[in-house]
């Protein structure tokens, strides 16, 4: 790899109705998830073309993937007007989009402590959302 960020692949039926689907969901996903409402709504793609998609979409930037604590990979559209974490309900998949100014200063102060530049990090906090907790 030569560290350049892959270009978009080209817009397939598919890959349309994922991002479309995407703009319309707040919370982080399993692509099994993203499958069922995309068979829900008549879309007739497989689960394997979904994760494809998917992959491809992290690949490039346009869609954040994180994983449960139990290894489970979910999907996401976040917003990319700043660099954000998130709060994620491990019952319902709820999502909190959060700025952690004390984590960013930490992150550098580390970074630089060994010698690192260039830095990238990702932070996703799982909990219980109030509405999982009744």
């Amino acid at each position: 790899m030569n560290g350049s960020t892959p270009t978009p692949a080209r817009t397939t039926r598919q890959r349309t109705e994922v991002t479309a689907l995407l703009q319309e969901v707040n919370d982080f996903l399993t692509a099994q998830q993203l499958h069922g409402l995309l068979r829900e709504r008549g879309a007739k793609v497989g689960l394997t073309t979904v994760y494809r998609t998917l992959q491809r979409m992290v690949e490039t930037g346009e869609v954040d993937a994180t994983r449960t604590p139990d290894g489970e990979q979910l999907f996401r559209q976040c917003s990319r007007s700043r660099h954000h974490h998130h709060l994620v309900c491990r019952m319902c998949g709820r999502t909190v989009e959060i700025e952690g100014p004390a984590m960013e200063r930490w992150t550098e102060k580390v970074a630089d402590q060994h010698g690192y530049t260039d830095i990238a990090h990702t932070l996703e906090i799982f909990g219980t959302c109030s509405a999982c907790a009744r």
